[in-house]
């Protein structure tokens, strides 16, 4: 198998919306990809996509955020979604994508991300409970499952209270 990560272009666009409703079995994470690229906020370098033996099959997008707390308001990233089409899951794409994904986030300055995923999944990675740091999902999410992660050591220390997503998650 000869796997290639790359930001996307406009020509992955139907592809991505096509993979993310397979590999969730519905349309909306495909819906909300197509939302965000449509924002100012959206950056194609952060919109990654894998392509298997030249054939686009997976992707990985981190969009910013803001965990508002008493402090005020900071920017981090969400990690959301990310899709690889079931044929081919299991296969390493998917830790390709995060690898790949988290390495353009620290190239460009970020200094954390968050994600609502798999507990066993994305630890791997570094991930912990955003509890931890006393960061909490603005709607009902398993303690395991709502993560965080430092990019910069000691990015989130100071960083306590809800994240807040942009209207275009709404309904996904």
């Amino acid at each position: 198998m000869n796997l290639r990560t790359r930001p996307e272009t406009a020509e992955d666009a139907a592809r991505i919306t096509e993979i993310n409703d397979r590999a969730f079995g519905q349309e909306d994470e495909g819906i909300l990809v197509q939302r965000l690229r449509r924002t100012e906020a959206f950056d194609p370098e952060l919109s990654l996509v894998a392509e298997v033996d030249g054939t686009v099959s997976g992707h990985i997008l981190f969009y910013p955020v803001v965990i508002e707390s008493g402090a005020g308001s900071h920017w981090t990233l969400a990690l959301a979604p990310m899709a690889v089409i079931p044929e081919l899951q299991n296969k390493g794409i998917g830790s390709a994508l995060v690898a790949a994904g988290l390495e353009a986030a620290k190239r460009q300055g970020h200094r954390s991300v968050i994600v609502l995923g798999h507990a066993e999944y994305y630890p791997r990675f570094g991930f912990r409970p955003a509890s931890k740091w006393g960061i909490r999902a603005p709607f009902e999410a398993p303690d395991e499952a709502f993560l965080a992660l430092e990019l910069v050591p000691g990015e989130l220390a100071d960083k306590r209270g809800a994240v807040r997503y942009p209207a275009e998650f709404e309904g996904v």
